[in-house]
């Protein structure tokens, strides 16, 4: 079972509403999802370019409207949330498509926008047990026009969840931007703990760009942990590039 609330008394959603923007109906988001009763929530919100749905799962393409040997539908994210009192035991999340038949009370506050959704979303990850948290990180990145790096650098160095903190540092990896490397980076260089640390190479060797693929090499030839030096080196040994050959060299001819 989730909580989307911490401590006895205290109730999440309505502390929201004070500083989450009003929507087109003159209500917070947080307050709607608040007032809606036990059953399940629904709300969509306009996804970024490129993704897109097939068959329950969700894509990220480069032609518009196909992926690979099948069609991708453009559409909205659509969230689903069930809830029970001030409990969210669930988080759902679909791109285009219809709604599910759902058994029970179910509430539909219609669209969104992408700043009210990705304001909620991210504060059920900040808030809620495991999870949920982990099902909320997903939606808030592909939310059209939204920044979402910082808040992901955030949860990946001080999420008290170490699944959440390393969904943080995955999704943070899928951010095409230089700063998202600085802040893979960061993380793999702070003193804690090692697991994250090292899913964030992981995340660093999924980027396609230079500044990784050399921080990477930086990484396998002077880390002082030597467990990130073996992962860097496992992922650079993927790549044809011939710096990795050099470096296969220099690290087993001087013995380590």
């Amino acid at each position: 079972m989730t909580r989307l609330t911490r401590g006895a008394g205290r109730t999440v959603l309505v502390a929201l509403a004070a500083v989450f923007p009003v929507s087109v109906s003159g209500q917070a988001l947080a307050d709607r999802v608040e007032d809606a009763p036990d059953g399940w929530v629904r709300f969509s919100f306009e996804a970024r370019e490129g993704v897109c749905g097939h068959h329950g799962g969700i894509s990220f393409h480069s032609e518009r409207g196909h992926t690979g040997d099948w069609e991708c539908e453009e559409g909205p994210v659509r969230i689903e949330l069930r809830k029970r009192g001030r409990e969210i035991r669930e988080l759902d999340t679909e791109v285009a498509g219809e709604w599910e038949s759902r058994s029970g009370s179910v509430t539909d506050l219609g669209t969104v926008t992408p700043r009210e959704a990705v304001d909620l979303l991210f504060e059920i990850v900040d808030t809620a047990e495991s999870d949920v948290a982990e099902d909320a990180i997903f939606p808030a990145t592909i939310a059209r026009g939204i920044e979402t790096w910082p808040r992901l650098l955030e949860f990946a160095r001080e999420h008290e969840d170490t699944d959440v903190r390393r969904q943080a540092v995955f999704w943070l990896g899928q951010e095409a931007s230089d700063r998202a490397t600085e802040g893979l980076t960061s993380i793999i260089e702070d003193e804690g703990e090692l697991e994250v640390r090292e899913h964030a190479v992981f995340a660093l060797s999924q980027r396609d760009e230079p500044r990784a693929f050399e921080t990477l090499l930086r990484l396998a030839r002077s880390s002082p942990e030597p467990e990130l030096r073996r992962k860097a080196i496992f992922w650079l040994g993927q790549s044809d590039d011939p710096r990795v050959l050099s470096l296969l060299e220099e690290i087993l001819t001087r013995g380590g």
